[in-house]
Parts: structure tokens; sequence; C-alpha cells
């Protein structure tokens, strides 16, 4: 009953704190506007009092023509149920200064400092303020509104240079001889030298407590896994600190594919974004593609076409399975042994790409979703194609991968028992997806804040509750089998009509507001905070990538375990540097 009263419960934050925050009475927003020396405190009552356990999202928003500075907090419930919106807002003078809330919610600590490289802000009390995405030493910060790049030509696209005529120039042609990289004043690269052996390591200790009569003497070491170890799933730089083999300390270090993929969507048209989306997790172009499309309709309140709906879920249940097991394949090579599992999952990921390449033109990128439904439909022979994966293949593959596995003695020492996360860590550290629902939390976007059609199938929400990495192993699993239960219901549902409500779309216009759109993508929430003045372009346009902030966790994962458990510890996060680095 108290779970209940929570998910139904309005909250007022008016009411509760009358001199502390207002309602956001902005035309196109909502939310509320708290004080900013009363963050923490509001903070710790939307946690603690009304049950908004779950921090989603962090994103910073350059207000100039206001001359302010905006962070946007976005808040759930476990137990389910719509989120909170409340922000902060600081005069753009520098330093632009706003209280952490890690002391609130952990799993702002990446964000926040996502935020100080790329807006400026400084976040009072938070435990490692550092750039996190750019290097230390680069100038400015890149996503306010009065940076300037190096071969900067115009604000947003179409450049008038290219277009409509055509004729175009390249940047780097009209300044051949630019240096398009800055150091802050004083900062000399060629002769920059550590003040001490730490700063090279992310901020490690190397200098831990200290050893008791029982302890083995051995030398504290940093040991750097990647960022070209095959392992670590990309260009991930992970510093580890290690007493013997045991884990002492650790942080990610990340950044080394970062194109600042906000800014190029600002730059671009509301239409162009979508083929960047799949870029960002390339093993799950679909899904991009849905959690963008979902955020610009909430701006536009357009339907949806009926038929496109249904099309949308076949395909994002689609990419789930496919990634969950090439995530099991891929972890069973993680761990060192043979490369059969991982053949036998590229198959059936071979014939599901074969189907997005039919309806889409493209194997990975899809590009496939438009606001109001999908460019194309599903012609009779591939949905055919669909129905025989679905109920043959697909079942019967999952379940002999599964014989071959799950029993597998070597395979369950290595994983049983090894704790990863339990339900209150993966919470307070913003953990979703797959990681959550094994710690015990039945979390699952789809059941606990529907969007598309969800609400209208009969499925499970997979859960298990040891926390170790046995259970995220085979929770993968239990996903796949609630997959193919949609995906039977979605395609004996499925109704003829047509495959968008709109025209066909060369440009859009999107009403001036803010909007936060989120899908359960395969590695968690996906969301999208875009922020539109009625231009073309969006103003703010912000991916909150469920990669970048499951690693938040990874440090609380590894902490006391040995080394050799390390590799297996990171995959199962299931991350691509793609939407990590963004």
């Amino acid at each position: 009953m108290m779970a209940e009263a929570l998910q139904t419960q309005t909250v007022d934050l008016v009411a509760r704190f009358p001199e502390k925050v207002a309602a956001d009475s902005r035309p196109g927003y909502s939310g509320f506007i708290v004080k900013k020396e009363n963050l923490v405190e509001v903070a710790t009552a939307l946690r603690d009092e009304f049950g908004y356990d779950l921090l989603s999202t962090v994103t910073g928003v350059d207000y100039i023509a206001e001359n302010k500075m905006e962070v946007v907090y976005h808040a759930f419930r476990t137990t389910g149920g719509p989120g909170l919106v409340f922000k902060v807002q600081a005069d753009r003078v520098d330093p632009i200064e706003i209280p952490s809330l890690v002391p609130v919610w952990t799993g702002a600590e990446f964000q926040e400092r996502e935020i100080w490289d790329l807006f400026g802000i400084r976040f009072t009390n938070h435990p490692d303020l550092r750039r996190i995405l750019m290097w230390e030493g680069f100038e400015g910060h890149p996503l306010r509104k009065d940076y300037k790049e190096a071969f900067f030509e115009e604000e947003a696209k179409p450049y008038k240079s290219r277009w409509p005529d055509g004729n175009h120039a390249y940047a780097e042609t009209r300044n051949p001889f630019r240096d398009n990289l800055k150091f802050p004043a004083n900062f000399d690269p060629e002769s920059y030298t550590p003040e001490k052996e730490e700063d090279l390591y992310a901020s490690l200790e190397r200098v831990s407590k200290p050893l008791s009569e029982d302890d083995m003497k051995t030398d504290n070491i940093v040991v750097n896994m990647g960022p070209h170890h095959p392992s670590t799933h990309g260009v991930l730089r992970v510093a580890v600190s290690l007493n013997g083999e045991t884990i002492t300390g650790l942080k990610p270090v990340m950044g080394y594919l970062h194109r600042n993929h906000d800014k190029i969507g600002e730059r671009n048209t509301f239409l162009q974004i979508i083929p960047y989306t799949d870029r960002l997790d390339y093993f799950n172009s679909m899904a991009n593609n849905f959690g963008y499309v979902t955020t610009v309709e909430k701006l536009m309140k357009i339907p949806v076409a009926e038929r496109a709906e249904y099309i949308r879920v076949i395909m994002a249940e689609l990419t789930r399975i496919q990634n969950h097991l090439v995530f099991v394949g891929m972890l069973l090579n993680d761990l060192g042994t043979l490369y059969t599992p991982a053949l036998y999952a590229f198959e059936e990921r071979e014939l599901i790409l074969d189907i997005f390449e039919a309806v889409s033109g493209a194997r990975m990128m899809c590009n496939y979703f438009r606001f109001g439904g999908v460019v194309r439909d599903i012609p009779d022979d591939v949905m055919q194609k669909i129905k025989d994966l679905v109920y043959d293949r697909l079942p019967a593959k999952t379940e002999e991968m599964e014989r071959f596995l799950n029993e597998n003695e070597v395979l369950v020492a290595r994983l049983k028992g090894v704790h990863l996360l339990n339900a209150e860590e993966a919470v307070r550290l913003s953990v979703t997806g797959p990681c959550l629902r094994a710690a015990g939390v039945p979390y699952d976007i789809r059941r606990a804040d529907p969007y598309s059609i969800y609400d209208r199938f009969d499925f499970d929400v997979a859960v298990r509750y040891n926390g170790d990495m046995y259970d995220n192993y085979l929770i993968r699993f239990d996903e796949i089998y609630q997959s193919l239960r949609i995906l039977d219901q979605a395609l004996r549902q499925i109704p003829q009509g047509p495959i968008n409500s709109q025209k066909p779309q060369y440009q859009v216009r999107v009403p001036a507001g803010e909007a936060y759109g989120r899908i359960e993508s395969p590695k968690g929430e996906l969301g999208y905070y875009v922020v539109s003045n009625g231009k073309p372009n969006p103003y703010r346009y912000h991916v909150r990538a469920p990669s970048f902030i499951n690693l938040t966790a990874l440090e609380t994962m590894c902490k006391g375990v040995k080394i050799a458990d390390f590799v297996a510890l990171l995959a199962m996060l299931d991350i691509v540097m793609g939407e990590v680095d963004r």
C-alpha cells in the first residue's frame, strides 16, 4: 500500500517549500525551480519524503540571452510512475557555482563532471570535480553558447555556404594554417610536468592504509587497463589501484571518442539528428532512433500512426534480443573461453540485421524512425522472415545456448557469488537496465512509465535477487524470452494502415518548450532532453546515455575484488563506447 500511495501521490514542492521553490511558469516548460542555496535540502526531501529514489539525469543549459545557466534534474520512483523535474539557476558570471547532489544521489557524480567540463558550472562539495570528456588543459567549455571552435562557420545548419546553391568550401581550406587546438593561458603542454606522480593516475591515491600484522607486504601499484586493451570494449582506460592482486581504487578515464554529440545535435535540424543517434550505441541504432523521435513527438504533440507503433516495438525488441545474445557470447570471450558462443550469437544477430537492412537499407546505422512513424513499411516477405525468427529459430537457438552454457562448471564458478551490486547500491548510483533488475529492483520503463504501446502487451519484468555476476548473466536470457512474448503479440495484433501520421518530412518546425523522453534500451534508460525555441534546430539537445551513467558504479563494483574479476565485472555493464563518449 505504501508503494502504491507513493506512486500516485502528486508532489507540490511549492506548498512544501513556499519560500524556496517556484513552479516553472515558462510556456512549454514544466517542473519546479529551486533556489540554489536550498537545492540539497529540497533534493533530500524528494528522495526521503516523496520516494524519488532514482536520479535519472542531470542536464546543463546555457540561456545566454537571459544571462542564466540552468541545471535540470529528472528524478523517478523505482516503484513506478512519471518523473519529477526540478531545476536550479545561476547567473552567468564566472565562477558559476551550484551545490553538488552527489551526497544525495551518488549517480550524479559523472553527470556533474560532464556539466563542469562542457559548461563550466562548478559543483561545490563534489568529491572529484575534474574534466571527464575533454582533457585537462583544454581551453573553454564547448557547450556554452558563446564557445566557437577553431573552424567555426555558423551556429546552425544548413550552412549558407552550402545551401541552397550547393557551393561550399571547407573551413579548413579557408584557414589552412590556423591552429585547431588551444590551451589555457600559462599552460604549455611541451613543458608540462605533473607536480607528483599521483597526478598521472586520475586522482587515485597511491598510499593506502598501513598494513596490519596479518597483511602480506606488497607494493601498491597503479595498472592502466586500456585504452587499447581488447576487453575494455573500446577506447576506455581504467586506472586500477592494486594492493597485491586486490583492487583498492579505480577510476574510468573516458573521452577518447568524444566528438561532442550534443553540440552536433544543436547545429543540425531536428530531422538531421536522427542518423546521428545511430552512432551512439552502434549495436542498437533502432533503439536510439526510438528514444529521440519519442521526445520530439512530445514537443510537437503529434500522434504516431497505429501500424508504425507496432513496427517500432517489433524493431526495438528484435534489437534487444540480438544485443543480449551478443552480450552472452562476448562475456564468454572476456572470460577467456572459446569464441564458439560469440559465433553462435553473431549468427543470430546477422539474421536480425538482415531484417533491419530490408526495411531501412542499412544493417547497423538504420536511420529508420521518423516523427509520427517510420520511413517505410515492412514488405510481406520480410514480415514472414520475422515470424520465422520469432516463432521458430530464436526460441530454439536461445534454449540451445542456455543448455550449452548455464551449467558449465567453469562459467558458474567464475560468475556465481561474485558480488556486482545490491539493490540499494544500484539505485543510489543511478544504474538502470538489466544490472538494476539483477540486483532485485523490478524497474523497467516499459512497465513503470509506459511509452509507445507497451501497455497493450502482456509480459513480465525480468528480475533476479542475488546481485552477483551469475544473475546478471542469466537475466539477459530472461529478457530475451520476454521480448519474444512481446513480439508474438505484436505480430498477431499489427493492423494495416499508414506508417506515418505526417506528410513526407524534409523539414519540421517544433513548438517552443522542453521535453524529456526515455525508453528502456537494452543497456538501460536511454533518455533525450530537448529544448526548442521554435527554430528548425534544437536550442538544447542532450543524451542520457545508459553506458555512461552505469559506469559511475564501476568503482563500487570492483573495490575489494581480485584483478582477475575486473574484466568480467566491466563486461556486466555491457557498455558501448560510442554512447559513453558521444
